[in-house]
């Protein structure tokens, strides 16, 4: 099986390459590709030197799963050039999550979308994923109505250079300097910003949007009623989440606690009630750990729960490989 990964130099696309070695995908050879900026430096795949190729046409031949994760510009370019070429896409970027036609996948929650795919699979967004691992088993045992969401983002979500900024501007303001600012609009160091992307006439940013539409899409709900406000937080990586979700029966903590602790991808506090994770001991780790879970007295038959997971990894490159092993599992490549 020879697989490509755009992006490979990225944070998700290194993740990529990472976690594809250490669950032992069938990869028989490992094409890394990106920008011309890129080309020509090596990634380690099992111990191996492998030289990153500047993505063109040629580059997918022959290639049976391309995942992407170079942003929504070369996505919407070459995944329709990978698939004309034979290749299974998986797409990190929002590009094609919205398409009607293209499966929006967490491999935990809905993996049946897989068997309608075109050559396209979109990865979901890294907030929604962990929302849904999480939703899915309780939405099974009593109807999920709608959910509130507050999300605490870490800057590895923007890319390699928020973690720089990050750090630099953290050194700046303890030394009394002023900070960069560059990526964000507001200083990001010791601070919170409210929302994360664009804002537009209806007050509702890009991140918020998107926890909105893939969680619809994902779960099969169209009316399902979704509120979220999107948070970037001075973390470096780990994403946190705080839910209440409402739900056609009334939850039980007994009954919510016993359908989460068999939940596959999640991964229960040891007193879910009281206790909980925070990002700094999630970093590597796959799953999605909840805690802090509650009866909500209004709206009824709520809960409110606590949710943390690394993004680069379940939030990203795990999910990908995931939906590549499902594909294998369903025997669709």
């Amino acid at each position: 099986m020879r697989v490509a990964v755009l992006g490979a130099t990225g944070l998700v696309g290194s993740e990529m390459v990472k976690v594809l070695e250490e669950r032992a995908f069938p990869v028989d050879d490992l094409v890394p590709l990106a920008s011309e900026r890129s080309a020509g430096r090596q990634v380690i795949f099992k111990g191996r030197p492998y030289v990153v190729r500047a993505v063109e046409e040629s580059a997918f031949e022959g290639i049976d799963v391309a995942l992407f994760s170079a942003g929504s510009g070369p996505s919407r370019k070459w995944a329709p050039v990978a698939a004309s070429k034979g290749a299974v896409v998986i797409d990190n970027s929002s590009a094609w999550r919205m398409e009607e036609d293209v499966p929006l996948v967490v491999p935990e929650v809905n993996p049946h979308a897989l068997d309608k795919h075109k050559g396209i699979i979109a990865n979901p967004n890294c907030a929604t994923i962990q929302a849904l691992v999480a939703l899915k088993p309780l939405h099974d045992a009593f109807g999920l109505k709608s959910i509130q969401v507050v999300t605490f983002q870490s800057v590895s979500g923007t890319g390699l250079r928020a973690l720089d900024e990050l750090k630099e501007d953290s050194k700046a303001v303890l030394e009394g300097d002023p900070p960069t600012c560059e990526l964000y609009p507001k200083p990001i160091a010791f601070n919170v910003l409210p929302h994360i992307g664009k804002i537009d006439e209806k007050g509702i940013s890009e991140e918020e949007y998107k926890m909105m539409n893939e969680s619809r899409k994902i779960m099969e709900l169209s009316n399902l009623a979704v509120s979220c406000t999107a948070v970037r937080v001075p973390v470096f990586r780990g994403h946190s989440e705080a839910v209440v979700a409402t739900f056609e029966k009334d939850p039980s903590l007994q009954n919510a606690i016993e359908a989460l602790s068999k939940a596959p991808g999640v991964s229960l506090t040891e007193d879910p009630l009281y206790s909980y994770v925070v990002p700094s001991e999630v970093e590597g780790k796959d799953p999605v750990f909840v805690g802090r879970i509650r009866k909500e007295p209004s709206p009824e038959n709520s809960l409110s729960f606590w949710v943390v997971a690394d993004n680069i990894r379940k939030g990203a490159a795990l999910n990908a490989v995931q939906i590549a092993e499902e594909l294998i599992k369903r025997e669709l490549l």
